[in-house]
C-alpha cells in the first residue's frame, strides 16, 4: 500500500467508494473542485494499483483541516484509516500547520477512538451538521496540536 497525490483519474474510484460508505455522498463534482483547490490524496493498493481510500485537506494559514476520510469496507479496521490519518498530519505538519481540525460523526464510536489514539480532543460539536436518511446528526470538532 502506498500513498500518492490523488489525480482526475482517480475520481470514479473515490467517488464510488464515497457512494457506498456514506449516507450522503460527496459528488464526483466536489471531489473535482477539491483537486483545483484542497491537498488530496489516494491510499492505494500497489498489487492491483486499486484505490482503497481517500484524504481531502484544507488549509488557511497555519490551521489545516481534514474535511474527508474514508476506506471502503473490506479494508477497515486492518490500519489503513490510522495510516491515512498519521500521512495527514505530517503532510499539514510540513506545511507548517500548528494544528489540524476535522468533524467526525458523533456516533461514529471507530473513527472517534482512533482520532483520540492520534492526540485528537475535542473542541466542541455542530449540532445537525451531517445529513442522514433520517433526519441531521450531530458532529463532534476534534483537533490536535502538530
Amino acid at each position: 500500500m502506498h500513498i500518492r497525490e490523488m489525480d482526475f483519474n482517480d475520481l470514479d474510484a473515490v467517488t464510488k467508494i464515497e457512494q457506498e460508505l456514506c449516507e450522503c455522498p460527496w459528488t464526483r463534482a466536489i471531489f473535482e473542485d477539491c483537486l483545483q483547490y484542497y491537498d488530496c490524496f489516494v491510499l492505494e493498493d500497489k498489487t492491483d494499483n486499486k484505490v482503497i481510500g481517500y484524504t481531502v485537506l484544507s488549509f488557511v494559514l497555519d490551521e489545516s483541516h481534514l474535511l474527508n476520510l474514508a476506506v471502503i469496507k473490506t479494508h477497515q479496521r486492518k490500519g489503513f484509516g490510522l495510516k491515512l490519518v498519521k500521512h495527514a498530519m505530517e503532510f499539514a505538519r510540513a506545511k507548517k500547520a500548528t494544528v489540524i481540525f476535522l468533524e467526525v460523526r458523533k456516533n461514529n464510536i471507530k473513527a472517534v477512538n482512533l482520532y483520540n489514539k492520534l492526540g485528537f480532543n475535542q473542541i466542541g460539536t455542530r449540532k445537525e451538521y451531517y445529513l442522514t436518511k433520517n433526519g441531521k446528526e450531530d458532529a463532534l470538532v476534534l483537533a490536535a496540536k502538530l
